[in-house]
């Protein structure tokens, strides 16, 4: 067993929130009790002790979308990148590496991007994986490092007629594999890995593609596509797919539903939000990169406003879930011209709409410390110089706390990283052998070693 304590405990559980001086008893995968720290060590003497040193102790947080191939990208520079839209920047960049990306390369990624997560409290990842070098196994490649660090994973990969039929049929055959393969652990009691059924974007996927996709996931699992980010959807589907909208597209084809989730959806129209509404479907919402890609603000608060489910990720931007909390603040007030908009929102995003989509997908309670929910802890390092309870503990988060003040990441009852070091990786072994891979990518993509 056991107990982390010795600091202030926010629960995200409505009917004990906040506790001055808490402790987290831990049995297992799951949490057994939350309470006062001197109670909580009478009754668990025998436990192994976490001392969160003064720290915060909270639910571990939650990435609703996020791209592993993009994770050996950092300080990259693509001899004759310079995009001047979206779709160039697709093109010349992102398209660019994953043709390059071979199965270690992609568990590379795999091991800097949830490396990364680890380091900023991130317990729990939906990813939307793309690596057209090599596609047969990759999703299988990703898993066994989630599970070697002991991350929560939701993975998929990106079908996409970009690079042929060969490639699109490929990438069909590992989504369906890999979502039977993740629902058969599912059903032996193997919860750490899930599966969602991944499409690019509609203006890569012809309406063939969309129905050998729902042919293929059967009603297995749900549907993770980005829609809308740029104008390119738009464009595509009213030029050259009947002239119907891209979220009509996707419910004609049996696309959308409670299981799916789109991302960015930052062009559809008042007509498509309703239907999106209508069938239940989520969206993941990426300010940051919404931002870096020059493409637009998602309408949110509208979203809101007509009763959709909004997640919020990081599109791989950063693995900082409290920096993207602080930019979807900004870019909404921004967009809005109004200083009083969004605060509601984005909490509800993070720490309410976040865990229920990763509670449905792995089928515990993620998101809360309670008896019953499983044992994801963090503990941030936070100094309190102003006042700080259960009445403005958000306000601590969007002005105070960035990803980087975890000190102790706990996934599933397993400590991963302890006072700011992994307890059972060997880091620097591992970045050392993520660097030569990057090299090996960059060297491909440019024509020269590193």
């Amino acid at each position: 067993m056991l107990l982390v304590g010795n600091g202030p405990v926010i629960t995200r559980d409505p009917e004990q929130p906040y506790i001055e001086r808490g402790a987290v008893a831990i049995d297992g995968e799951q949490i057994v009790a939350v309470g006062g720290q001197e109670e909580l060590e009478e009754r668990f003497a025998d436990a192994e002790f976490v001392d969160a040193r003064g720290g915060v102790i909270m639910p571990g947080l939650v990435n609703c979308h996020t791209h592993i191939y993009s994770g050996l990208a950092r300080g990259l520079s693509i001899k004759g990148c310079n995009p001047t839209n979206f779709l160039e920047n697709l093109e010349q960049q992102w398209w660019a590496i994953d043709r390059k990306l071979t199965l270690d390369g992609t568990r590379a990624s795999a091991y800097a991007t949830i490396l990364e997560s680890i380091r900023n409290g991130v317990t729990t990842i939906f990813d939307h994986h793309a690596s057209f070098a090599e596609v047969p196994g990759s999703l299988f490649a990703i898993k066994d490092v989630a599970q070697e660090c002991g991350i929560r994973a939701c993975l998929c990969y990106e079908t996409s007629d970009r690079d042929g039929v060969e490639k699109r049929d490929q990438a069909i055959a590992e989504n369906a594999e890999f979502a039977r393969w993740a629902a058969r652990e599912q059903k032996a009691g193997n919860g750490m890995i899930a599966a969602m059924f991944g499409g690019h974007a509609t203006f890569t996927l012809s309406d063939e593609t969309m129905d050998k996709m729902a042919e293929a996931n059967d009603g297995l699992t749900g549907f993770h596509i980005h829609v809308c980010e740029g104008m390119n959807d738009v464009w595509d589907s009213r030029a050259n797919r009947g002239g119907i909208a891209p979220v009509e597209r996707l419910l004609q084809h049996g696309l959308l539903g409670p299981k799916t989730m789109l991302g960015h959806c930052i062009h559809v129209t008042p007509a498509e939000m309703d239907i999106i509404r209508e069938t239940g479907t989520h969206i993941v919402n990426n300010p940051e990169s919404n931002m870096g890609n020059a493409v637009g603000c998602a309408p949110v608060l509208e979203f809101f406003r007509r009763g959709i489910d909004v997640c919020l990720g990081t599109d791989a931007h950063t693995h900082d879930m409290l920096e993207s909390l602080k930019v979807f603040l900004i870019i909404q007030r921004h967009n809005a011209a109004m200083p009083n908009v969004g605060w509601s929102e984005d909490m509800a995003m993070l720490f309410q709409n976040n865990p229920r989509m990763a509670s449905g997908y792995f089928g515990r309670e993620i998101g809360a410390l309670r008896p019953g929910a499983v044992a994801d802890v963090i503990v941030m390092d936070y100094p309190r110089f102003t006042p700080f309870s259960d009445e403005n503990i958000d306000g601590h988060m969007l002005f105070g706390m960035m990803g980087r003040s975890c000190r102790t990441t706990i996934v599933n009852g397993r400590v991963l990283y302890r006072d700011r070091a992994f307890v059972d990786l060997d880091e620097e072994r591992i970045n050392a052998w993520t660097l030569e891979q990057a090299k090996k990518l960059w060297g491909d993509l440019n024509g020269r070693a590193y």
